[in-house]
């Protein structure tokens, strides 16, 4: 069977290359109703990276058991966080993009384009990557918007830009960001956001670093995100200058009777209130954009826990999302990337770039017209 590659009928070769820089996020439904929620977590729970059963077992379980009740419950999760300019993840990403976009072209002499595709959900991955080769982008780098790899969360996103290049009849150089788990600027922005709510706040008692779980046995199964999570917190530990007893770590958003990686987030809140802790600091470094996870999850539903257990007041430390020290860090790391492409060097020359394409586009017009 032949197989259909889309192509650029039409493409203009007097039209300078661009670079290209594609964020992707896990992605949202359409709207806070469970008939929006429903394909968006059939689409999420069916990805064989997020789920790692025996398909045939796994359909039975996804749309006998979980799809007829789940959508409705976190439909009114997703109610609780929405705003009226919609899923905080979708705007809180997409301020990310425009605000990268913008320290880019501040910052480099070439043409570089920024924008933001969802792993699951709407813009998809696929229809950026066209819409960015339409617009004349061929060097691509992709960076996943998890500090941490996983292979349920970036390894997700390398499939699904490989399934699009592959559709391509002209593909355009690809780079690929694994993680910035440990990186300086990094670790520094998140510090430093620690520290300013604490100056505006006050210190809490203790500071639980919250990221999202995996079942155990992917660690086993050779998975570096348990690995990564805890670097984080080393780096960022010696980085605030406080032992083990002062930051504690865990994992949430545990789904399933399975071992998930522990100690696990709401049990932890749980015990540190019988324990006597009055005041909790909580952030989760696994999320660069403030989501349902964080917003409902954590600074609602933990907090809940918390007082019920006895304690004061758990207070939620925002992602970073399009803090200036965000941006900062992932214009370093994307500069860092994509090395040696024309379009990031000091010495780029538009006018140069041009005439290259002019003399690419007569000696097209020689051989007979435009190529597709």
């Amino acid at each position: 069977m032949s197989r259909h590659y889309t192509g650029l009928a039409g493409y203009a070769h007097d039209q300078p290359p661009k670079a290209g820089v594609l964020l992707v996020n896990l992605g949202t439904p359409e709207a806070p109703t469970a008939a929006a929620v429903r394909p968006y977590l059939a689409e999420f729970l069916g990805d064989p990276r997020v789920i790692e059963y025996p398909r045939w077992l796994w359909w039975l379980i996804l749309h006998g058991v979980i799809l007829r009740v789940r959508p409705k419950r976190s439909a009114h999760a997703y109610a609780r966080i929405w705003t009226e300019h919609g899923s905080p993840l979708r705007t809180g990403s997409e301020g990310l993009a425009r605000a990268l976009q913008s320290e880019l072209a501040g910052r480099l002499p070439g043409p570089v384009r920024v924008d933001l595709a969802m792993r699951y959900g709407r813009p998809s991955v696929r229809e950026r990557i066209e819409a960015m080769q339409r617009e004349g982008v061929r060097r691509l780098l992709v960076l996943p918007l998890y500090p941490q790899y996983s292979a349920t969360s970036t390894g997700s996103v390398i499939d699904a830009v490989a399934d699009t290049l592959k559709t391509l009849r002209w593909p355009p150089e690809l780079r690929l960001v694994n993680d910035y788990h440990d990186q300086p600027e990094h670790i520094d922005a998140l510090a430093r956001s620690i520290e300013a709510f604490w100056a505006q706040r006050g210190r809490g008692d203790k500071l639980l670093l919250s990221f999202h779980g995996i079942p155990e046995r992917y660690l086993r199964a050779g998975d570096p995100y348990f690995c990564q999570c805890h670097a984080t917190a080393r780096l960022l530990r010696e980085k605030l200058g406080l032992d083990e007893e002062q930051m504690l770590v865990s994992f949430q958003s545990r789904v399933g009777r399975e071992r998930w990686l522990h100690p696990y987030t709401d049990e932890t809140v749980k015990r540190l209130a019988r324990e006597g802790v009055k005041r909790l600091d909580v952030i989760s470094p696994g999320f660069a954009v403030d989501c349902l996870e964080t917003l409902e999850e954590i600074a609602m539903q933990n907090r809940e826990f918390f007082l019920a257990g006895g304690g004061t007041d758990l207070r939620y430390i925002p992602a970073l999302n399009d803090s200036p020290d965000q941006v900062k860090a992932i214009a370093g790391l994307v500069l860092r990337h994509a090395q040696g492409w024309p379009e990031f060097a000091p010495d780029y020359d538009a006018k140069a770039a041009l005439l290259r394409q002019n003399a690419a586009k007569a000696r097209a017009d020689a051989m007979g017209g435009r190529t597709g």
